[in-house]
């Protein structure tokens, strides 16, 4: 998997002028971090977007600042948007040293196909979305893939327990939570009991 750089630069242009940097296509960002002192930073808003898309909130990022002998590890810690337009108007930047271990919210991902679901009336029910996990910086995982073809009846479930990975990472979510269950639709017998008890009562 590549890399994700992005060249940032130092800002002096702060609080409500920041709207003038936005109409020359450049988005006000912060770089926070333990004991670091924050620090007000600029980047070309197509690079940030391209960036956001990418990364989204749990994959490390490399951000290669003015001047900075070295890039800084870092994640994106929130994002601020324009209501109307979705557009970035500030983004908050979180260093991480690679030494130390990180707690990061990871979307799962369903991959494969069901062999349940190719009878009719059964439906896919999600549970969690995402998992909460404790590792390094650079063990952690942009995604957790879910596989879906050892579900081959009905009723049956993927719980958080039942996802493998590396013996570097820590799962914090609750084990017990469901993640997918292929579902039995119960609408149809529920008309057959309805019409036989109205039949019933018109005899």
């Amino acid at each position: 998997m590549e890399d994700l750089t992005l060249p940032a630069t130092n800002r002096s242009i702060l609080g409500k002028k920041t709207r003038f940097l936005r109409r020359q296509g450049i988005t006000p960002v912060h770089l926070f971090g333990h004991g670091l002192e924050s620090q007000a930073l600029q980047c070309d808003t197509a690079n940030l977007q391209r960036i956001i898309a990418q990364a989204g909130m749990s994959r490390l990022i490399s951000l290669e600042i003015e001047d900075d002998k070295r890039p800084r590890a870092v994640f994106i810690r929130e994002i601020q948007r324009d209501t109307l337009t979705g557009q970035p108007l500030h983004v908050d930047f979180y260093q991480v040293k690679k030494t130390e271990k990180i707690r990061v919210d990871v979307p799962i991902v369903l991959i494969g196909e069901a062999p349940a679901m190719r009878e009719k009336g059964r439906s896919l029910l999600r549970g969690v979305t995402s998992l909460s996990i404790e590792c390094l910086p650079d063990k952690l995982p942009p995604q957790i893939e879910v596989d879906l073809s050892h579900l081959e009846e009905a009723e049956q479930a993927i719980f958080v327990r039942d996802i493998t990975l590396s013996p570097d990472i820590r799962v914090t979510t609750d084990p017990d939570q469901l993640v997918v269950k292929v579902s039995e639709a119960r609408v149809e017998v529920e008309e057959v009991v309805e019409e036989s008890s109205s039949c019933r009562r018109g005899s």
